[in-house]
């Protein structure tokens, strides 16, 4: 399994993967060997001493009407007894959207949405609620993510991936709305600047790849996400959920497998980065395992991984 979400829903640790399997699709750029047709639940009382409980299947996409294939990241929100799922889905035209699936309980099952999500496009939803109850869905990959294929919410006729010195290409990030069905808005770009207030360049190993994760620590908004093909976990830090957000540090350092992808959860006063690696799989690239550690925030608010 891979791309964890992971929450505190009851006092409980609840953690959502995507959920690799060995479907013999070829591996290339686009990521069809990452062939993931259903999604499960893991549960844990204690990370560091405990072993996961899998409480089975949660959502399958046979049982998604606008599926096609790729059941990619998704993310969990709570909000008045009910749980939301968003999810990363192709359509049946191939076309990566964002869908809602709902249930009673942390564990499900949940009941998909007839439709996805109106003007979403691309993966890796993590669905924020923030201390005033609004709820933001941060999204977005590029490569097999599609994220290239779009500009200001609009769908292009030719992809465009910025090189050189040109400004990376961002994230998104909505408001959903009440209901947590729709976006209550466009997306907006979240923009990732150096000290100087200057967006990441194109060609800057820590520029955003995919991977979107929200969190708040002191008042303060960390943007963290995957680099892709440089392979580092980053984060930034921001004053509100649409930023700019300032880069800090890279978080993790490449790790066995092509992918890198996180959440970053505090639980029973502890702060934790689940991610995944390939190292139980000999370096196979789809098929992940999830792992844990913990991490420390100095007087600054800079976080390290602990070993």
């Amino acid at each position: 399994m891979a791309d964890p979400s992971a929450h505190v829903f009851n006092g409980k640790l609840y953690i959502y993967p995507s959920h690799d399997w060995e479907s013999g699709v070829p591996e290339n750029d686009n990521g069809d060997h990452f062939n993931m047709k259903d999604y499960h639940c893991l549960s844990l009382s204690d990370p560091e001493t405990e072993i996961c409980k899998d409480e089975g299947i949660i959502l399958r996409a046979e049982d998604i009407p606008w599926a096609g294939r790729q059941l990619w990241d998704s993310d969990v929100v709570e909000k008045n007894g009910k749980y939301y799922l968003i999810f990363s889905l192709k359509d049946k035209n191939d076309i990566f959207h964002l869908g809602v699936a709902i249930a009673d309980r942390p564990e499900g099952p949940f009941i998909p949405q007839p439709d996805p999500i109106r003007g979403s496009y691309s993966i890796d939803p993590c669905v924020f609620k923030d201390d005033d109850g609004k709820v933001y869905t941060y999204f977005g990959g590029i490569w097999g993510g599609q994220l290239q294929r779009y500009k200001d919410n609009k769908a292009l006729e030719n992809a465009y991936l910025p090189e050189g010195d040109e400004p990376a290409l961002p994230g998104r990030v909505a408001m959903m709305t009440d209901d947590l069905l729709q976006f209550a808005e466009e997306s907006r770009p979240v923009v990732v600047v150096d000290k100087d207030g200057n967006p990441l360049k194109a060609s800057d190993p820590h520029r955003f790849f995919e991977a979107s994760w929200m969190h708040k620590y002191q008042g303060k908004y960390y943007f963290s996400y995957s680099t892709g093909d440089s392979h580092f976990l980053c984060y930034a830090i921001g004053d509100n959920p649409y930023g700019p957000f300032v880069y800090q540090d890279e978080l993790l350092q490449p790790v066995v497998g092509w992918t890198t992808h996180h959440c970053i959860c505090e639980y029973k006063g502890k702060w934790y980065l689940f991610h995944h690696d390939c190292v139980p799989s000999n370096g196979k690239t789809w098929l992940r395992s999830l792992k844990v550690a913990e991490i420390e925030y100095d007087e600054n608010g800079k976080m390290r991984v602990l070993d």
